[in-house]
């Protein structure tokens, strides 16, 4: 069965063991493996990898798309493999040790990984892991679930493992675009001209001499951990939709709205499968991850076509889509992140950007990526190659946590990952918030106006009351600016 995957017969004579192509990565390299959000990761290699490194100590950098599923990044921490990790994470047991300092983390847009690798700005490559669903007659590699960074990986490498992954139908093939932009400083415009636009090629070009190995696999991506939406997060996408409704009626927008982006998780996933009681229609979605809530709006007739770079799903909704991916392929594409989070494609198609924040401030300022200023939670992922570049671009989030011990809305984030500057619209279930054309001092008396849970409105209010007493085009008591977040840390609540 795995022959007829393997259509370039040379390769063959490369099938190997995970343990044998595990002992092809050496101490100190510089691995990139595919992945993005738990989907589309290469399985076998890097469980054998660290079974190996128990006995056999070694230390790599890694780099991949996104996130790992099958719980591979907790495996390498604990086997301690991880020397460096970029450019993003969600494993609990690799946030710790990135927290302890005892993995070194670099955050990164995932729009600029391999801008970087290409320039030769951060160390090259030495190996790449890619997990595929078949090998073309002259050696290309079709990848499954997700692109990410893979072809690019893949690329630059100097070798290349590949994983034959039997659980993932043949299918998919013809599902992903790849293109790879040309050099600077005469790169050539990326002819992105709308979603469903095809520019490359449906595999990854790779020349079979560098494939050094071949594995066959049999293992299931990992299923996405969102929860159904609830009563907040139902508030939230209607207020969003009251939001956009008003927009269309403007004249500013049609109702077939403009290319739609969403973060991964839960908040963003329930935001976008509230669209489907909307009056919006032929929606196109031009995003990285394609959650559960895009087969919801293609199912229910409201969703032309999905560009993505990798399709992350609930155990249910794996189960339905995988196996059926021909009854969707022509309305999907899945490209390399450099190309679905690129400023410049963004820009171009006017993409209405939805994210989730982990708190914001009253001016508008945007914390993504660290608890308490300090704590790294998961990385800032896609979120800013789209709020710098999308035609609006919205941030969403409840606002209290922890039954209400925090205040997502704050006088001052305790760590910026969107300024101000780039921050259009805020929304939790209490109400919408659009601070576009306002100063900073009118940004905030919208903000507590509207976003504040009741619990926390007055302080917020008298906090900016205060700062305006002071002055300033951006008012506030520096002293005390960040005091909600140091008595979280003392008392556990915000406001004691």
């Amino acid at each position: 069965m795995f022959r007829e995957r393997i259509r370039n017969k040379d390769l063959l004579q490369r099938i190997v063991s995970a343990d044998e192509a595990a002992l092809l990565i050496k101490d100190g390299m510089t691995v990139g493996m595919s992945g993005f959000t738990r989907a589309g990761e290469a399985k076998a290699v890097p469980l054998a990898l660290a079974k190996r490194a128990k006995d056999e100590p070694l230390k790599i950098t890694l780099m991949t798309g996104a996130s790992l599923g099958n719980n591979l990044d907790k495996a390498l921490v604990e086997a301690h493999v991880l020397a460096r990790r970029l450019p993003f994470q969600s494993d609990p047991v690799l946030r710790d040790a990135i927290n302890a300092g005892e993995v070194m983390f670099i955050d990164q847009h995932l729009s600029e990984t391999v801008e970087l690798l290409r320039s030769g700005q951060i160390s090259p490559v030495d190996i790449a892991v890619i997990e595929a669903t078949a090998i073309t007659e002259e050696g290309g590699i079709i990848p499954t679930t997700s692109v990410g960074n893979s072809a690019s990986f893949a690329i630059l490498a100097e070798k290349v493992i590949v994983e034959i992954n039997m659980l993932q139908p043949q299918e998919l093939e013809g599902l992903h675009d790849i293109y790879i932009p040309t050099r600077r400083p005469s790169r050539e415009a990326i002819p992105v001209m709308a979603p469903d636009s095809r520019i490359g090629v449906p595999f990854i070009p790779v020349h079979p001499d560098k494939i050094a190995a071949v594995v066959v696999t049999q293992s299931n991506d990992s299923s996405s951990t969102i929860q159904p939406p609830d009563t907040e997060t139902q508030a939230i996408a209607g207020h969003l939709a009251e939001f956009l409704t008003h927009e269309v009626k403007l004249g500013r927008l049609s109702q077939s709205l403009l290319p739609l982006q969403a973060g991964i998780g839960t908040i963003a996933n329930a935001v976008l499968h509230g669209f489907i009681d909307t009056p919006f229609h032929d929606l196109t979605m031009y995003s990285e991850v394609l959650q559960d809530s895009t087969f919801d709006l293609i199912d229910a007739g409201k969703l032309t076509f999905a560009s993505g770079s990798s399709m992350t799903l609930s155990a249910d909704k794996y189960r339905r889509i995988i196996p059926d991916i021909a009854a969707y392929k022509s309305r999907l594409i899945l490209r390399p992140q450099e190309i679905s989070n690129h400023p410049e494609v963004i820009r171009r198609l006017g993409i209405i950007g939805i994210n989730t924040a982990l708190e914001f401030d009253i001016y508008g300022n945007v914390n993504s990526t660290h608890v308490g200023g300090t704590h790294m939670m998961n990385g800032i992922g896609g979120s800013g190659d789209f709020a710098r570049n999308a035609y609006m671009s919205i941030f969403v989030t409840k606002s209290t946590a922890k039954n209400g011990a925090i205040s997502r809305v704050v006088p001052m984030v305790s760590h910026v990952d969107h300024t101000e500057h780039d921050v259009d619209i805020l929304v939790t279930e209490i109400g919408l918030a659009d601070l576009r054309g306002l100063a900073p001092r009118e940004r905030a008396t919208t903000v507590i106006a509207n976003c504040v849970h009741p619990a926390y409105r007055e302080a917020l209010s008298d906090y900016h009351k205060r700062a305006l007493a002071r002055g300033g085009q951006t008012p506030h008591l520096i002293e005390e600016a960040l005091k909600w977040h140091t008595s979280l840390r003392e008392t556990g609540r915000m406001l004691a």
